[in-house]
């Protein structure tokens, strides 16, 4: 084993709206950090209503406000660097250790793929090869998260499969990523003026439809476990 057996703490998956998801994430991670605590804590949630999500350094006036209020969709801002996304029909999962739990803690791009190692390897337990992108020149005229791919965000057969930011904060670390079961076209056209491309993108209900939230929070939970050898305790919200 790469990393030494430790105990994390496992937040269940529940449905909140998109500022008491971001509040929770930062919560999980402050708490963390006054505790000085070695405990990583994976958590999953849903988000209700839907949400855009606008990150760190991005300003919001990619975003056609007036359409997002009369759809009921969230607007809100993200601790983490990035793009902005949509988040309705998903699973997003959010990671917080320290560095030093970490082989590369030190290093913002190895640290993201540690971490979305975790996922290929739950990833795996559902019969998907998730893997990391071919490393090319990256487009930045992209408002929407999904249709950039990083070196350190996850594909299944070239298509960007989970888009995931990051945060520090006092030798800790924050990331949490977006997995998609399906995503509206027309939403996203409206929202970003982006029509968002098949061959840029791909969902959970592509590759298997008969994936469900239970399926995939139990496999990636799974995937932390063996990757970082942790034992994880569950926690109620």
């Amino acid at each position: 084993m790469l990393y030494k057996s430790t105990k994390g703490i496992l937040v269940p998956y529940k449905v909140l709206n998109g500022t008491g998801n971001m509040t929770c994430d930062e919560e999980f991670l402050n708490n963390t950090i006054q505790k000085n605590s070695a405990m990583p804590v994976l958590r999953f949630y849903g988000w209700n209503p839907a949400c855009v999500s606008i990150g760190r350094n991005q300003s919001d006036s990619c975003i056609n406000k007036d359409y997002c209020t009369k759809s009921g969709i969230d607007i809100v801002k993200r601790v983490t660097g990035g793009r902005a996304l949509l988040h309705e029909n998903e699973l997003t999962y959010s990671f917080v250790c320290p560095e030093s739990f970490l082989l590369n803690g030190d290093s913002v791009i190895q640290s993201y793929k540690e971490i979305s190692s975790a996922l290929i390897s739950g990833f795996k337990k559902l019969g998907i090869n998730a893997d990391f992108p071919i490393q090319k020149k990256i487009s930045a005229k992209f408002e929407y998260c999904m249709m950039l791919s990083t070196g350190a965000d996850l594909c299944f057969e070239g298509k960007k499969l989970v888009g995931s930011a990051q945060f520090r904060k006092k030798g800790y670390i924050l990331q949490h990523g977006s997995i998609l079961f399906n995503y509206d076209k027309e939403k996203i056209k409206n929202i970003f003026s982006e029509e968002p491309l098949d061959d840029k993108i791909i969902c959970l209900n592509e590759i298997n439809p008969q994936i469900d939230i239970s399926k995939l929070c139990n496999s990636l939970k799974q995937g932390f476990e063996e990757h970082f050898n942790i034992m994880f305790e569950n926690i109620n919200q």
